[in-house]
């Protein structure tokens, strides 16, 4: 099911009670995703998040996502020029789509890092 607003709330995945092991902050933060849709065509979306933590976060964008997706996100920083970085920007770290929201119409997709940003 694609992230899609139409005036009504839309959330898919576990119930919206607290269980993260660490607080989120809020903090827009620009950055890239990266991804496969549904047609198996490459993608790659400028989005932001909302809000995070070391294990996750709740991004802002206007791709269609899907439960359970693999992203990859890349968050674009003025860096040197390294065998590390690559040309620019922070290396890419994967991140799975756990739950799909809509505020005042507006598509928001909760994701928990593969690997904790620590």
């Amino acid at each position: 099911m694609a992230m899609s607003c139409s005036g009504k709330a839309l959330s898919i995945g576990p119930a919206a009670t607290e269980r993260r092991r660490f607080p989120r902050i809020r903090l827009q933060v620009p950055l890239f995703i990266r991804g496969t849709d549904g047609d198996g065509l490459e993608f790659l979306e400028l989005a932001k998040t909302v809000d995070i933590s070391c294990h996750g976060a709740r991004l802002l964008s206007n791709r269609p996502l899907q439960p359970n997706e693999i992203i990859s996100i890349t968050v674009p920083a003025p860096l040197p020029r390294s065998s590390e970085f690559g040309e620019c920007g922070t290396p890419p770290f994967s991140a799975k789509v756990r739950r799909l929201e809509c505020n005042e119409d507006v598509g928001m997709a909760a994701v928990e890092f593969l690997k904790p940003l620590v």
